[in-house]
């Protein structure tokens, strides 16, 4: 079910006393507002609906779209103490798509239900309701009439008002006959077909755009297929551009070229390396060896100082000895 906002007219006029829709028309009238206030609010939580009357004094607007059913219930009732007057149809539905222009959520589609249980007036002409009915197509508002209680009279000019307002569908003409069915009852009965309708239309939509996304292979398994031919590119690449084959062979043996000389490089670098590291170890071992025959010398040095050290104090007291015994004989002689 759609976004809609919508206003239900009702009629109030003196007509509504009868009893051959018990309890009473108008009775009857609030029990079927009733259940469709209750299939428009509760098909979508946004969807709102309001209450006017189109007999008294002048049409006027009772409640404007909600979703409250209690505003719609207590407009109803006291709707019930002003039955008066005359139904003024094309007034009626002027008022109503007034109040549909201001309506708060701008999303919403416009919708009108007229409740017509009252003969109309003889001086409301069809030319007259197929003007109206245009106005309102030019709008983009849809209009549904249930036509009940003086239906003889008013069938025709009312399926002229519907059909100039006929825009994708948006319209419905209702006749409920005396005796036939309750008018609730008939409302209840059309819903569900409306319901049973949008499903099937819902179903087929699915189904044909699920047909259109699978594209049917029409081609016969029976046929033998060809092989399938192997197409060596770097042939065709060849034959169609020898320049670009040529430019990416040069460019092939300049990488193969570039990558040989730089393992190349890599090569030498590691052969110094080794080289330096071998000179290195080398000049360590000689100073190692240098170091052992300086100490080596050291040592023999120092020995032979000793030596001669030896040699020198052992030569030294027998001249000592010499002088003091000269020295003896002198004193003596002295004497």
């Amino acid at each position: 079910m759609p976004l809609e906002s919508c206003m239900l007219v009702i009629d109030n006029s003196e007509h509504m006393r009868n009893g051959d829709y018990p309890p009473n028309r108008f009775d009857a009238q609030t029990d079927a507002i009733t259940v469709v206030f209750s299939h428009k609010v509760d098909s979508n939580p946004e969807n709102t609906a309001g209450v006017m009357t189109m007999a008294g004094k002048s049409p006027e607007v009772l409640v404007t779209p909600t979703q409250d059913v209690g505003k719609i219930l207590s407009a109803l009732h006291s709707t019930k103490d002003k039955i008066s007057g005359s139904v003024d149809v094309v007034t009626a539905i002027q008022v109503a798509q007034l109040a549909l222009k201001h309506r708060q959520n701008k999303n919403l589609r416009q919708r009108i239900i007229a409740f017509v249980g009252s003969p109309l007036s003889d001086a409301l002409d069809e030319k007259t309701l197929v003007k109206v009915g245009k106005k309102l197509k030019k709008n983009n508002v849809a209009l549904d009439v249930v036509c009940y209680g003086e239906w003889e009279g008013n069938e025709a000019r009312l399926k002229a008002l519907v059909d100039a307002v006929q825009n994708s569908d948006n319209r419905c003409v209702g006749v409920v006959r005396r005796g036939d069915w309750l008018l609730f009852g008939a409302l209840r009965m059309s819903v569900e077909e409306e319901q049973a309708r949008q499903r099937t239309a819902d179903t087929a939509a699915s189904t044909s755009a699920a047909g259109a996304s699978t594209v049917p292979n029409t081609e016969d398994v029976s046929t033998p297929r060809a092989a399938p031919k192997v197409i060596n590119e770097s042939d065709d690449m060849e034959e169609d551009d020898p320049l670009l084959a040529q430019a990416i062979a040069m460019s092939t043996e300049g990488a193969t070229t570039s990558a040989a000389a730089k393992s190349g490089e890599d090569a030498d670098m590691e052969g110094d390396d080794e080289d330096g590291d071998e000179d290195e170890e080398d000049d360590e071992d000689g100073e190692d060896e240098d170091d052992e025959d300086g100490e080596d010398d050291d040592e023999v040095s120092e020995e032979e100082a000793i030596a001669q050290a030896i040699a020198l104090s052992m030569q030294a007291p027998p001249e000592d000895q010499a002088d003091g015994g000269a020295a003896g004989k002198s004193s003596k002689a002295k004497k």
